[in-house]
């Protein structure tokens, strides 16, 4: 019986929301030697990996790490360490990833309080500063910087000033913001975040670069019970990766550490601010391109992601059809609309190394051809 998985080695462009095309280094690397989890060669990897994700994280963080999983080990990660049942946690929903925060949040028998806005429109800053002074018991106030269901930004750079001075920890989900837009954990004051390898990072999936800063690390050793889980327990995981002599947590794949190490590499050989403004100019040539081909834009101009771009199709148009046979057709993956916009958008990731002219040309050209 022939094998199905021999005709699937055809180039795709990764143009969806994640993952993106990684970075030739980064497929390199993967064909490295394996290394034992405790091998001192792959523990000084990770080293290297906490130094180049500091870089970009832009901060002094310690505790600066790759979690083993996607960008929902990262969430799952913080929530678990920084939160014990019964704790407050403001989360702002304006998308799909907002509302995962609430469900991890919840499951992990936290009290959530949302501060929401409509899908496609960003989350006030002034609103999340108003629910922490209405709730100054609140452990966590958790928001997404990039949020990937709608292509808009979220303004976390007030935030954190204004919860300094209270014990209300700011966590920030970067999964499609990190290396991709700007962040500044440091100079924004945000005490926690995660991001995710297969975005801007342009990596494979498989790892989650985690960042606690010196609020959260005191708050997670403060607590009056352990950790829920143990694989995420950003303790544990910081005493095996960090400490010396390591602590055995789990068998962590140096395949992946290697591959996450030259994707990194790349971005910051290029400069962290240079990939951001690559991105940027990326992000609005396709913008501007979409509107003259009858596609909308959903997020407002002001907050609208350059990385990510989530657009509604010409009137009439079959959205789901039409993906396919971007994808049998010219072998160009794109994503579909999700929640209220299920069925009626496009979501178009231009991330890592796919930000570039080349991508934004042969979309536009196979959608034309599409559509003609």
């Amino acid at each position: 019986m022939e094998s199905t998985v021999a005709g699937m080695h055809e180039d795709r462009l990764l143009l969806g929301p994640g993952p993106s095309e990684p970075y030739p280094e980064a497929m390199e690397a993967l064909a490295r030697p394996v290394l034992g989890h405790l091998d001192p060669e792959y523990l000084a990897v990770i080293r290297e990996i906490r130094e180049q994700l500091q870089q970009v994280f832009r901060t002094g963080n310690e505790l600066t790490l790759p979690v083993s999983g996607t960008g929902s080990s990262g969430m799952e990660a913080c929530l678990a360490s920084l939160l014990e049942v019964g704790d407050t946690i403001i989360v702002g929903v304006n998308g799909y990833f907002g509302e995962r925060l609430c469900e991890v949040a919840r499951r992990g028998g936290a009290e959530v309080v949302r501060v929401e806005a409509p899908w496609g429109t960003p989350i006030d800053p002034a609103d999340l500063v108003a629910a922490q002074q209405a709730n100054p018991q609140a452990a966590v106030l958790a928001v997404v910087a990039a949020e990937t269901s709608t292509g808009v930004r979220n303004d976390v750079a007030p935030i954190g000033p204004a919860l300094a001075q209270t014990d209300t920890l700011l966590l920030v989900d970067a999964v499609t913001a990190l290396g991709g837009t700007q962040l500044e954990v440091d100079a924004w004051q945000i005490d926690a975040s995660y991001s995710a390898s297969q975005k801007c990072l342009g990596a494979p999936p498989g790892l989650a670069p985690v960042t606690l800063g010196p609020r959260a690390v005191a708050r997670m050793k403060a607590r009056k019970t352990p950790v829920r889980s143990f694989y995420l327990d950003l303790g544990l995981l910081h005493e095996y990766f960090l400490a010396s002599p390591p602590t055995y947590h789990h068998t962590a794949s140096s395949t992946l550490a290697y591959s996450l190490h030259a994707g990194l590499g790349r971005l910051l050989e290029e400069g962290v601010e240079q990939v951001w403004a690559r991105h940027d100019r990326i992000g609005r040539l396709l913008q501007s391109a979409l509107p003259e081909l009858g596609f909308g834009l959903i997020a407002p101009e002001s907050h609208r992601l350059p990385q990510l771009t989530a657009t509604t199709l010409p009137n009439g148009l079959d959205e789901g059809s039409l993906r396919k046979r971007l994808l049998a057709e010219y072998g160009i993956e794109v994503g579909g609309g999700l929640g209220d916009f299920a069925g009626r958008a496009w979501r178009i990731g231009l991330m890592g190394h796919a930000a570039t002219e080349r991508s934004v040309v042969t979309l536009l050209g196979a959608v034309r051809e599409l559509l003609a």
